[in-house]
């Protein structure tokens, strides 16, 4: 057959493949989500394997395998004791709190490691709720904003490179923001959770902290899932509240989002591989469905491809091995 353009003569073998191939994932790429602890044990999250929470003493150790690896990002996530939560979450800015030290101890121990942490209210709250409740159930923007902000500042000054705002308050980037600024913090960047939607793939996360809501949904405040121009407002919002990156969350079922986002934004757009997305490949993998590391790799490049230039991802560590070998 007289074919002119035969697009397969790009495809006939592995080098040539490597050579036109238009995405590729680094080890740069990833932020490791880390669950953290009190003590010096570690325990395996029943709907994560292979994931666990790091007792603060021996989180060092988790940590220099990670930087072996090439992982040069971490967010933290901490499991607040059930006797220090209330309904304002004051633990969050309780400077002898977990979290303030551990993110004090991972700077001092590992300075090159970027530290984004987390600013929200329900690991903290007995509500287990991202914002202030009210006694009608309301979750109150305006009020839950001083809370955030003096979190914001109470990690920046533990050592946090970047704040990352995950509770979906309206006007919660610029109040930080003036926060920060105010207390000489104007170095201390913010990845925004810019579209993070009402998702039901946040299960094993909430286990992981046992942070989930003690009523209702947060449906009130996190995104609905069919919105996509909603996102795109968000974004504007925020880039003028000053985020310094943005993020989408979860990953897989919102590329379209990561996509819409990456073809305005002018800062760096992250997505969140999260919980549920690393909990279905996991247990698919056991069971003998799907091979793991193609199954991985093909998730992530997808969202490398759809415009995302950081990933956060449980798969993280696994990943730098394999693209060390």
């Amino acid at each position: 057959m007289d074919m002119l353009h035969r697009p397969r003569r790009n495809r006939n073998s592995p080098y040539l493949r490597d050579l036109v191939r238009e995405n590729h994932l680094r080890v740069e790429d990833f932020i490791l989500p880390v669950f953290i602890m009190e003590g010096n044990k570690e325990e395996e999250i029943p709907s994560m394997p292979g994931v666990y929470r790091h007792g603060l003493e021996i989180l060092p150790q988790f940590l220099q395998r990670a930087l072996d690896l090439g992982i040069r990002a971490v967010a933290p996530f901490p499991a607040i004791d059930e006797a220090l939560k209330d309904s304002h979450g004051s633990e969050s800015v309780n400077p002898g709190g977990l979290y303030p030290r551990a993110l004090t101890a991972i700077k001092k121990q590992f300075p090159e490691l970027i530290i984004f942490s987390d600013v929200a209210l329900d690991p903290y709250s007995s509500d287990g709720h991202d914002g202030i409740v009210s006694a009608d159930g309301e979750i109150l923007n305006d009020e839950t904003l001083e809370a955030l902000a003096k979190m914001s500042v109470a990690q920046a000054r533990a050592g946090a490179d970047f704040v990352a705002p995950s509770d979906m308050m309206d006007g919660r980037v610029g109040y930080i923001r003036e926060a920060l600024d105010a207390e000489g913090f104007k170095n201390t960047g913010i990845l925004s959770y810019c579209a993070k939607y009402a998702s039901s793939f946040y299960g094993p996360f909430r286990d992981a902290l046992q942070s989930a809501p003690k009523s209702g949904d947060k449906k009130t405040y996190q995104m609905d899932p069919a919105n996509v121009k909603e996102a795109l407002r968000e974004y504007e919002l925020d880039i003028q509240e000053g985020a310094d990156m943005v993020m989408v969350k979860p990953g897989l079922p919102y590329l379209d989002v990561v996509r819409a986002l990456a073809e305005v934004s002018d800062v760096p757009v992250a997505v969140y591989n999260v919980s549920g997305e690393y909990a279905m490949l996991k247990a698919a993998s056991n069971a003998g469905w799907l091979d793991y590391k193609s199954v991985v790799l093909e998730s992530l490049l997808g969202m490398k491809r759809a415009g995302a230039s950081i990933i956060l991802s449980y798969h993280a560590m696994e990943v730098a091995g394999w693209l060390a070998d």
